[in-house]
């Protein structure tokens, strides 16, 4: 895959958290959004959660309406959250696990636990033509699940990978990449669209660039911290040159 065919969609959820931190509208994510895509960002995504924690509603009605590049909407499958996605129609819905306790998406969904409740929503939202994913562990069991339940694309969760790589413990590390390395290649042999995030540095994100069945890497709070330092184009610029190098040293197909 040539490196230029690997997006990068970028997720604007931690500029609504610094903006809800003090109320009012500053820092607009929908800014942030449009400086993410004129910086080389293929996509936006965006997580409205049951609490509204950071995305609110007129963020993703917003967005909607001024994005140039596919919106991807991150949801649990409630019927609040079915519902709005159909009303927005984005570009794509990633179906998340989601518990008011948790700081950040904690792991991957238990499609296997949840598959009668996942066929009808997943079946409504693609009849809306919107393109639906998962976001899974790179478990076997969870991945067959997917496929049956009729979503075209995984997102695998690579946190404890990364979270292995940040500290040190290069064996877990390993062991977890290969788990995500099969897991990529099962998905892609039952006909699945891979892409991969969360917890993605620019070391991590070069890395595993380099598996050839992932398409897209979606991160988001990596790239919020080191604007703070830099500037938001300047981290994506900087993200998107990294996934290049690590395209670029796919094995040849």
């Amino acid at each position: 895959m040539p490196a230029s065919t690997l997006r990068l969609g970028v997720n604007i959820d931690h500029v609504a958290t610094i903006r809800n931190a003090r109320g009012g509208r500053h820092p607009d994510p929908v800014k942030a959004a449009l400086l993410a895509v004129e910086a080389g960002a293929d996509g936006i995504t965006a997580h409205l959660r049951e609490d509204r924690r950071h995305i609110r509603d007129d963020d993703i009605t917003r967005l909607k309406a001024r994005l140039t590049k596919p919106l991807n909407f991150e949801m649990a499958a409630t019927r609040e959250m079915v519902d709005i996605a159909l009303k927005a129609r984005p570009h794509a819905a990633c179906i998340v696990p989601e518990r008011r306790q948790e700081i950040t998406t904690e792991g991957g969904l238990d499609v296997v636990r949840q598959h009668n409740h996942l066929v009808p929503v997943i079946a409504e939202m693609k009849a809306a033509g919107i393109r639906v994913s998962l976001f899974i562990a790179a478990d076997e069991k969870q991945i067959d699940t997917a496929a049956e339940v009729g979503a075209p694309v995984i997102e695998i969760h690579t946190g404890a990978w990364c979270e292995a790589v940040i500290d040190g413990h290069n064996t877990m590390a390993a062991i977890e990449f290969e788990r995500i390395k099969k897991g990529a290649a099962r998905a892609r042999s039952l006909g699945l669209e891979v892409h991969a995030g969360h917890g993605l540095d620019y070391q991590t994100a070069e890395t595993i660039s380099m598996l050839p069945e992932i398409v897209e890497l979606n991160i988001g709070h990596f790239l919020v911290g080191e604007a703070i330092f830099t500037s938001l184009s300047t981290s994506i610029r900087e993200m998107r040159a990294a996934m290049d190098r690590g395209a670029a040293r796919r094995p040849a197909s």
